[in-house]
């Protein structure tokens, strides 16, 4: 159990500081023909201080929530702090601070139910699968939920309690094709929220399992896809992965400031005219966003970031120190996973705009093409390079959607390949399932209407 209020502590903090209470608890349940084969719960917690002396940081932290470790912790990240000062000759910067104060908890208010029930829920599920498709080589079920519940304090005045949990449901299926080969496809299902709120009951989920049947199978009988450079319809998951990791990243200050492509491109063309990528921080399209950050982790009230305004970069994404350096206000992207994590600058709710066109118009514009559907496992880097797995597609033959494609991947650069999209669909679709990597997991939103471009796509 967190401190929820750290208020009490105010007249400890000298200079500027932050000081900082979290716990991360979750829950896996995983369930793989049958068998049980996970089943966890756990929590960590603590509290840490970052301490501000001269332009250079001080930080500590301890697994131990009381007042005499709190005090242990301001001093030695004080101390830290001024030792690290001694060392660098560097000048010193005003950072830019705040004052913002607000309690944000997305807790259930409903009775949570206990691990036995959570795996009678997985069981109830498994059970349908194998009943419907006795056809299966193998079927996995995973349940996970993960809390964020943080305090924290600034010597500026920022005060912050949160609550951010994210639960999801994971479905995995695998046939053989004809030549025996396995084929599988997952479906996860995810939001902001606990489990209780998130999944009512297992009924819910058998209308995606059927739809992620069929399209297994339609995968076991497909065909594969011809590799080269292809006019190509990006569906909304795989778009939004595209903007978090081949754009996001490279506009994340700590990394433009490390060598990122962005870096050149400040306030030029790096798509067409039909994109705009916004990061945003709680609310976007008059909704709460998957993951709502309202005060970063160093208590800077968060703002949305304008990326790219139809087709010209133009912002990159701050915590305090990067902004002073840019001589630009922080936009609150500074945030941390574990209490004994310092807060990096990380994504919050990254999303390409929707446009006005149709999918289906979308489909019927394509002579030769495809339509890729679900992304897999990828990688891009500081030049916005990437490549992605693509786990579902469709062949698309004179305007019409033709047989599934088997596992491929598409690859690129994502500043010239932006620049190709002649079409966005007016709808849009978030997820929250992942984690973001970069030095330190975090929990991210991830989103975007489907997207008509040229991508190198591999083949067999």
């Amino acid at each position: 159990m967190i401190i929820s209020n750290f208020s009490k502590y105010s007249n400890l903090l000298k200079g500027y500081t932050e000081l900082r209470c979290q716990e991360n608890s979750s829950i896996g349940i995983m369930m793989t023909n049958g068998n049980l084969i996970q089943n966890i719960r756990s929590s960590s917690s603590g509290i840490s201080a970052r301490v501000n002396v001269n332009g250079a940081w001080g930080f500590a932290s301890n697994s131990n929530i009381k007042d005499e470790s709190i005090r242990q912790v301001l001093n030695i990240a004080r101390q830290n702090g001024e030792f690290l000062n001694s060392k660098s000759v560097s000048r010193h910067r005003e950072l830019i601070t705040s004052n913002y104060s607000i309690e944000k908890s997305f807790a259930t208010k409903k009775a949570r139910l206990t691990q036995k029930q959570l795996i009678e829920f997985t069981k109830e599920i498994d059970n349908y699968i194998i009943k419907k498709y006795s056809n299966l080589v193998s079927r996995s079920i995973r349940i996970n939920e993960l809390n964020m519940e943080k305090s924290l304090i600034t010597s500026s005045g920022a005060e912050l309690y949160s609550f951010l949990p994210r639960a999801n449901i994971m479905i995995e299926l695998v046939v053989n094709d004809n030549n025996g080969v396995p084929i599988e496809l997952y479906e996860i299902i995810s939001g902001l929220g606990q489990f209780e709120d998130k999944f009512l009951k297992p009924e819910d989920l058998y209308e995606k399992i059927d739809k992620t049947y069929e399209r297994l199978r339609e995968k076991a009988e497909g065909v594969y896809a011809s590799g080269g450079l292809k006019e190509c319809i990006l569906a909304t998951d795989l778009a939004g992965i595209l903007a978090h990791e081949a754009v996001g990243h490279t506009t994340e200050a700590d990394v433009v400031l490390a060598g990122s492509i962005a870096n050149e491109y400040m306030g030029k063309e790096v798509a067409s005219p039909l994109i705009t990528l916004v990061d945003y921080a709680n609310t976007a399209f008059g909704d709460t966003c998957l993951v709502p950050i309202y005060i970063d982790d160093e208590g800077t009230k968060a703002e949305d970031v304008t990326i790219i305004d139809k087709g010209i970069l133009k912002g990159y994404m701050h915590n305090k120190e990067s902004a002073n350096m840019f001589n630009v206000a922080p936009t609150g992207n500074a945030r941390a996973y574990e209490f004994s994590d310092e807060p990096i600058i990380r994504m919050r709710n990254t999303c390409i705009l929707p446009g006005t066109n149709k999918l289906e118009e979308m489909i019927a514009s394509v002579e030769d093409g495809y339509y890729l559907m679900n992304p897999g496992n990828g990688q891009a880097d500081a030049t916005s390079e990437f490549m992605f797995g693509v786990t579902m597609g469709y062949e698309i033959k004179n305007g019409k959607l033709g047989k599934a494609i088997k596992d491929t991947t598409i690859s690129g650069v994502a500043f010239d390949m932006l620049k190709t999209v002649t079409m966005v669909s007016d709808d849009l679709s978030w997820s929250n399932s992942g984690m973001c990597g970069k030095k330190q997991p975090i929990t991210v939103g991830m989103g975007g209407p489907a997207i008509k471009c040229s991508v190198n796509i591999g083949g067999k």
